[in-house]
């Protein structure tokens, strides 16, 4: 059994019933659902059939995978008591559609933008949510499983905002560009994501669970970039000769290399919410590179 279970007295069937409900409205089978959580098919095997109990990191994926409470995974008694904020504080608002962990994530998410992953403690996430250190512990025993909770919330969010931004285009071509301009530095918002990734890439090569979410999303992301050249060279907008495998790869290491450097010049006293001259210039060369780089390569 593992250590860091946290189902206490509820039976550990009662809260595999609760999973099973949610891989069940999901549509998909018991596989799929294990890979979209990134868990072990066979820890999920074992947890369902009563054998193992689930831990809080796992737990707080399912809810957020599955738009549930996680104290409802957990049983009515179980949900978290949230105390009153201290005197001063300013809490965020607690989301509706992922309860207290999707909120832990969010400013976790915020946090790390702003100071980096290393320099975030839990008590300051524990105050930007005006709750306890023992709170944020309970659906995160550690700092490695906020952090894989957080770049699994990340790479949700940009996924949602690239298929917004592809249902808008009308053509490959229009596709290619809105991604381009999703990737680009340009806001703070888009600096914040940018700030984010870099920390989550260096502890990329010191996490294994971290190494795994970062090789799905960049397979995920390349061969989204791959299928809009494929359309693309079937529109007749792209060159018949391009392969859409090597164009995807070159594409998404060019935006990571250039965004890379915006964000390395253009920190002069501004950090993550910096519009100042040299961010914005930095972008807009970022991003007219890159649209030269589509027009040489790729359009017909």
């Amino acid at each position: 059994m593992e250590t860091d279970d946290v189902t206490g007295g509820v039976p550990a069937a009662d809260t595999a019933a609760r999973v099973r409900e949610v891989i069940t409205a999901a549509g998909v089978s018991q596989r799929e659902f294990a890979r979209r959580i990134v868990m072990d098919p066979s820890k999920l095997s074992r947890s369902l059939s009563g054998t193992r109990r689930f831990t809080a990191a796992e737990l707080a994926r399912i809810a957020d995978e599955g738009r549930v409470d996680a104290g409802w995974l957990l049983g009515a008694r179980h949900r978290e008591q949230h105390p009153e904020p201290a005197p001063g504080a300013e809490p965020a608002a607690v989301p509706v559609d992922g309860g207290r962990p999707l909120q832990i994530v969010r400013e976790t998410v915020r946090l790390i933008a702003e100071h980096g992953f290393h320099a975030v403690r839990v008590a300051d996430i524990a105050r930007a949510c005006a709750t306890s250190s023992a709170a944020i512990h309970y659906h995160f025993p550690g700092r490695a499983d906020l952090l894989e909770a957080s770049v699994r919330w990340c790479m949700d969010e940009d996924t949602a905002r690239r298929a917004a931004r592809l249902a808008e285009a009308d053509d490959a071509a229009a596709e290619l560009r809105q991604l381009i301009e999703l990737q680009t530095p340009r806001t703070a918002q888009q600096r914040r994501q940018w700030a984010v990734w870099l920390d989550l890439w260096a502890e990329a090569a010191r996490s294994t669970a971290v190494g795994r979410l970062h090789t799905e999303y960049y397979r995920q992301w390349r061969e989204t970039v791959a299928d809009v050249v494929r359309r693309g060279i079937e529109q007749g907008v792209f060159r018949p000769s391009a392969d859409p495998e090597a164009a995807a790869l070159t594409l998404t290491a060019l935006i990571d290399g250039l965004a890379t450097q915006v964000l390395a010049a253009g920190t002069d006293g501004a950090g993550t919410e910096g519009t100042d001259t040299k961010s914005v210039a930095g972008a807009d060369a970022m991003h007219a590179a890159l649209l030269a780089h589509v027009r040489t390569t790729l359009l017909a």
